[in-house]
């Protein structure tokens, strides 16, 4: 047994009225002797859950990805100056609509916009479908790749992805004790706001609860971390609903400091609707492949409203309109499937 483990479980796990937030050392101190697990198993889930129950603090988030920046795997500066965006989304995955991020990732990558995404397989406590699933399921494998040759993807064709259990085993090793405490801990938050990149990049989280959202501006904050984007998207994902209002909030401190909030409708563009429901893993890939042939089907207007927005919210378009329609445009002249061939090819090009 860890004593100095033992006397961070006591500040956090001695009830409503007695507990006390860690500071940022003792936050990561606190991470790093779990991922390591030099704890034992009792003590960490014991952690886990008390966290969970205490709630997390803005500067014990920050301490968490101190930890996440020492232990585990980032990607290098880019070589040209390109500003890399990184989507965050719950690693549990999706469960109840259908996902369109990886296809909001290749239209950002058709038009210059390099993104790296991240995650694990199937995991606690939804077992939703990942997004590792969904890119097999479009032809690109992540899995078994070197971080070396995902940074040559990215470099090359503006796409990326860091896999967990490949890539950053101490933390794929919680993953148990998630299953077996059957909350989301802490951790899941910290996964939000995680960046494996160590160049100039803009963080887009996904989140549900509006607390979450606070306490991610504050680990920002704590961070240091200079353009970030939060999303109240489906089922916590970074995707728009269209069924209801789009509620996000902005910060970049090279355009406002001041924190900024949006609140969109995809009414006001023709694309509202009901959310399109997922199914399986099959019948999305064939989803998306309709979207990247450029067939009018239930997904197309989904895929408009989230590229249309990234695509204004990142400069790339003067206006939401315009860049719904050059998301349109991108999707029916080929471009973006191009970009599906070309990242297919490039993975595949050399050995892991």
């Amino acid at each position: 047994m860890s004593q100095t483990f033992r006397e961070l479980l006591q500040k956090v796990g001695s009830g409503r009225h007695t507990s006390k937030d860690l500071s940022r050392l003792e936050a990561k101190t606190a991470l790093e002797m779990m991922l390591r697990q030099e704890a034992t198993p009792a003590q960490i889930g014991a952690f886990l859950i008390s966290h969970r129950i205490k709630r997390p603090t803005g500067e014990e988030l920050a301490g968490f990805l101190d930890a996440y920046e020492s232990l585990g795997p980032f990607l290098p500066s880019l070589s040209n100056p390109s500003r890399v965006i990184v989507f965050s989304v719950p690693y549990d995955g999706r469960s109840r609509t259908a996902p369109v991020l990886p296809l909001t990732a290749l239209l950002l990558a058709t038009v210059g916009h390099p993104v790296l995404t991240h995650g694990g397989d199937r995991m606690p406590t939804k077992y939703g479908v990942p997004l590792i699933e969904i890119w097999q399921g479009l032809g690109i494998d992540w899995s078994h790749q070197s971080l070396e040759h995902i940074h040559h993807v990215l470099a090359t064709c503006g796409l990326g992805f860091v896999y967990l259990p490949e890539h950053f085993p101490l933390a794929h090793g919680l993953v148990d004790f998630r299953e077996q405490i059957g909350k989301r801990p802490p951790l899941a938050t910290t996964e939000l706001l995680w960046h494996p990149y160590t160049g100039n990049h803009h963080v887009i989280s996904g989140f549900v609860h509006p607390p979450t959202e606070t306490m991610m501006q504050e680990a920002f904050a704590f961070r240091g971390t200079q353009q970030f984007t939060t999303v109240k998207g489906l089922e916590g994902s970074c995707d728009l609903p269209r069924d209801r209002k789009a509620i996000l909030g902005c910060h970049s401190l090279h355009q406002d400091p001041n924190w900024q909030r949006l609140i969109l409708s995809a009414r006001d563009y023709d694309l509202h609707g009901p959310e399109i429901p997922f199914q399986s893993t099959e019948t999305l890939v064939e989803q998306m492949h309709a979207v990247l042939t450029g067939q009018a089907c239930d997904l197309m207007p989904a895929v408009l409203w989230n590229a249309g927005f990234y695509l204004w919210h990142l400069g790339t378009s003067s206006s939401l309109a315009l860049g719904i329609q050059e998301a349109e445009t991108l999707l029916l002249n080929g471009s973006v499937q191009q970009t599906l061939k070309q990242v297919q090819q490039t993975l595949a090009s050399s050995p892991s």
